[in-house]
């Protein structure tokens, strides 16, 4: 005596997994795609946020040139050290922006979410796009000292 599957069932766990594996794969693309930028997001308020603290250790007792010339050189520094891990398809199209004026430090890092495609492609379902990012992304972080 044969036992197995019904004539009739033979393809239904092929169908299955199909079905299964699509919406599986539909989910775990959401969660990398998504993970990346806002992996980048933490890394860019932390930075800014770490280059503005760092630099009020700068000696004020410099001329203003000078102490707005160390002030800027220090937060640039470790913005560069901070952002050192991110892909270099990435971090070429970084934009930081190190600015002191009127005793107000702004450190701003920005990034156009296009320049994310080189890194991770647009999965389009219908008219619903993975990841569904704002046009750029930013983080800005100031200090008056």
């Amino acid at each position: 005596m044969k036992i197995g599957l019904p004539k009739k069932q033979k393809g239904a766990a092929a169908i299955e997994f199909a079905l299964v594996f699509v919406i599986f794969f539909a989910v775990l693309y959401g969660v990398l795609s998504y993970s990346l930028p806002l992996l980048l997001m933490q890394s860019f308020n932390n930075a800014t946020a770490e280059a503005v603290r760092r630099s009020v250790a700068v000696d004020p007792a410099l001329t203003a040139k000078a102490y707005k010339e160390a002030v800027e050189s220090v937060a640039q520094g470790v913005l560069d050290d901070k952002l050192g891990w991110v892909p270099k398809a990435v971090a070429l199209s970084l934009d930081k922006t190190v600015l002191y004026e009127a005793g107000v430090l702004t450190v701003t890092v920005e990034l156009q979410s296009d320049k994310l495609a080189a890194l991770m492609p647009v999965l389009k379902l219908g008219t619903i796009s993975v990841p569904q990012l704002p046009t750029t992304l930013t983080a800005q972080s100031s200090m008056k000292f």
